[in-house]
């Protein structure tokens, strides 16, 4: 599948994400561990995505290693594409998502949603896609940077 319209697929179904009412989420009681997790892990890869884009320096973007794979910017064009249709910045994709997600609770899951291909996936099984997703990019910038005598944020320490 083209990563342009996977990106595009996976966008559409952050979109459908479910809304809950202004009581749910004022009485936040524990009640969704799954897209609680799910959203602490956004807000990190978040982080740590923007991050290690922002460590190339622009005569860089071009990057990468063998000609079969995606450039720095790519990636970054990749990602945005995937969080916003109207490809953004990628950082403004990223809070976008976390709009999206800001809503997002455990009681369907189990909700068929459409997928790529016209096929269906549950709402859990989109989450799974995602954070997969997310995890494959940074491993991408992470080794790039590293293959460029960089560290990757996850790998400095930090200020004490």
């Amino acid at each position: 599948m083209q990563p342009r319209i996977y990106s595009a697929a996976l966008a559409a179904a952050l979109m459908l994400l479910p809304r809950v009412s202004t009581a749910q989420q004022a009485n936040p009681v524990a009640a969704n561990p799954v897209a609680d997790a799910f959203r602490d892990y956004a807000r990190e890869s978040a982080k740590n995505l923007m991050a290690a884009a922002e460590e190339f320096p622009a005569d860089k973007f071009s990057y990468k290693p063998t000609p079969a794979q995606m450039s720095v910017g790519d990636i970054a064009a990749h990602l945005a594409q995937g969080n916003d249709y109207l490809c953004g910045r990628l950082k403004e994709t990223f809070a976008f998502c976390d709009q999206a997600l800001a809503s997002l609770n455990d009681s369907n899951l189990g909700e068929a949603l459409p997928f790529f291909g016209g096929r269906k996936m549950s709402r859990a099984g989109v989450i799974m896609v995602t954070t997969g997703d997310w995890a494959d990019h940074y491993s991408q910038y992470a080794n790039y940077l590293r293959l460029n005598s960089m560290l990757p944020p996850t790998a400095k320490k930090p200020a004490m």
